[in-house]
């Protein structure tokens, strides 16, 4: 059967806040000039914000530019921060970090407490209402090419392959969507932006990419423990001074409390599992107590990207550009990256527009870059580049001591006149699991803390079964043959979701057994496996986890 082909003018990969902002800005322009331009977003996951996990407190400053009336258009954001509260944790206790210590960027007020999952879904519904076409459940799965190398647009995955990769009495080739620019808003690590990064090397010169593990569970709390528009971060236990990350704790609306746990993917210790750190946090005396009587209702975890400002790839290749996430603008002090990943959006569509309605295509879009260079995005990263090196080469201590430092000198302007590098990639910083202490970590009570399976299951992940592995080994040998004696096959602990398994055959042999059925796409393995072994694809349109008001 022959790919059926669909032309626009833009095509935008990926439903989240960059890609909805691209596809809005587009249309604003163009009803603006009076012009007609055909605008496509396609998205893996089954509708809208079904893949969309983050914290969320966002700065409203993207969406003010956007939509400015989006309070009257209904926007789901509707609890505003009234009060910020940073904890150092060690076992059993805890010490609040005065206010007036931390530098100005980290203080929210003036930002909203929101589901961004529900934020994109209204941003789809106003990217619809303005014409564009928006198909959810459509994997893009291969980048289309010319003859000289240009990207035409993308081929969705064709459908009904069965496990053993032929195809079923239910297949459906791929359809092969073109277009005159096309913009890659997958996220982080997405599949087809590390193609073409590596294909026009783009990131010949940024420094390397640095990434976290971000893993969230909504909870729903008894009304007397909510407080609405409270912000808690924490740092510290359970975590070492020797490796990244820290906690949130967001109070919604409705007495939910959206609770998650950061950790940096440089960490060392190869039997650390970032799952089993998170559900040990929440027995925290600082924590437990709110949760007590509180009900879980949804789970979730994806991958952050952390290089910041150095880490930046070149954005733009021949037929298309990388905004958002899959570019990486988060500020990792603020824990905040959606304003940043809209506004990149908003200007390469703005540069897009201007292409296309000069009449070009399939050229680079210069103009989105050099913008995006002059604009708050970049004095947003700009300032805190050095807080990321710091943390890694000094630990806990002296990296948050400098790195507070520099971001209160930025602040004042005379910040560190140089930019640090982040040295290696998170996937070569594991030391031998022999060099290494076993971490044990209590079995979860069922109440505050789970175990994996049921945790995936109210992420309501689903994978259609007879379909090809979408984790695919470069070489089936080595979890066993290198990546087990050399460090316990660590795959086992990092993956959040429980699909990675070192299972004993009947014969006494050891065995690496993927259970993909129950991967939630947060990216880590293909991030963290230290022989860069494993290789994340998209499965069949439609599959992964539902996220609910995540």
């Amino acid at each position: 059967m022959d790919r059926e082909a669909m032309e626009f003018d833009v095509l935008i990969v990926g439903a989240g806040p960059a890609g909805l902002a691209a596809a809005i800005r587009m249309k604003q322009l163009a009803a603006a000039s009076e012009k007609e331009i055909s605008v496509c977003v396609i998205e893996k996951g089954s509708e809208v914000g079904a893949h969309i996990l983050s914290g969320a407190v966002i700065d409203p400053i993207a969406i003010n530019e956007l939509i400015p009336d989006w309070k009257a258009k209904g926007a789901p954001i509707h609890t505003p921060v009234n009060e910020d509260r940073f904890l150092f944790l060690t076992e059993t206790n805890s010490w609040r970090i005065p206010n007036f210590f931390m530098p100005p960027l980290m203080n929210n007020h003036g930002n909203y407490i929101v589901s961004l999952g529900n934020l994109c879904r209204w941003l789809g519904q106003q990217a619809e209402t303005l014409g564009v076409e928006v198909f959810a459940g459509f994997a893009a799965a291969e980048v289309l090419y010319d003859g000289d190398g240009r990207v035409l647009g993308v081929a969705t995955g064709d459908m009904g392959i069965g496990r053993d990769g032929e195809k079923t009495e239910n297949y459906e080739p791929g359809i092969e969507l073109r277009a005159k620019y096309t913009l890659i808003a997958e996220g982080v690590r997405g599949s087809l932006a590390k193609q073409l990064i590596a294909k026009f090397k783009l990131d010949a010169e940024s420094d390397v990419p640095k990434f976290g593990i971000g893993i969230k569970e909504l909870w729903e709390v008894e009304p007397a423990k909510h407080k609405q528009g409270l912000v808690a971060h924490t740092m510290g236990w359970p975590l070492d001074t020797s490796t990244g990350g820290g906690s949130f704790m967001y109070h919604l609306e409705n007495n939910q409390v959206s609770i998650g746990f950061v950790v940096h993917l440089n960490y060392s210790n190869p039997h650390l599992s970032p799952f089993e750190e998170f559900q040990r946090f929440k027995h925290h005396p600082a924590v437990k107590p709110t949760l007590e009587g509180g009900r879980r209702i949804s789970y979730g975890a994806r991958a952050i990207t952390e290089g910041g400002y150095q880490s930046i790839p070149k954005l733009v290749f021949p037929g298309g550009a990388l905004i958002g996430c899959s570019a990486g603008f988060m500020n990792v002090p603020r824990i905040k990256g959606s304003h940043n990943a809209m506004k990149s959006g908003m200007l390469a569509a703005e540069a897009a527009f201007a292409a296309v309605n000069a009449g070009r295509s399939q050229d680079e879009l210069t103009a989105y870059p050099d913008t995006l260079k002059n604009s708050w995005v970049y004095a947003d990263l700009k300032g805190v580049r050095n807080v990321k090196p710091l943390l890694s080469k000094l630990g806990f201590f002296g990296g948050l001591g400098l790195g507070g430092l520099d971001m209160w000198m930025n602040n004042l302007g005379i910040g560190l006149p140089f930019t640090l590098k982040h040295g290696k990639l998170d996937s070569a910083t594991l030391k031998p699991a022999a060099e290494c202490t076993p971490i044990q970590y209590p079995k979860p009570d069922g109440k505050i803390s789970f175990d994996r399976l049921s945790s995936v299951f109210i992420s309501n992940t689903n994978h259609e079964e007879n379909q090809p592995i979408h984790l695919k080994l470069l070489d089936p040998n080595i979890p066993i043959a290198k990546n087990l004696p050399l460090w316990d096959e660590p795959a086992q602990r990092y993956c959040p979701a429980g699909v990675y398994e070192v299972v004993d055959t009947d014969g006494g042999a050891k065995r690496f057994q993927i259970n993909a059925q129950n991967c939630v796409h947060c990216k880590t393995c293909d991030i963290k496996d230290p022989s860069q072994n494993i290789n994340w694809a998209v499965p069949q349109g439609g599959g992964g986890p539902n996220y609910p008001n995540m």
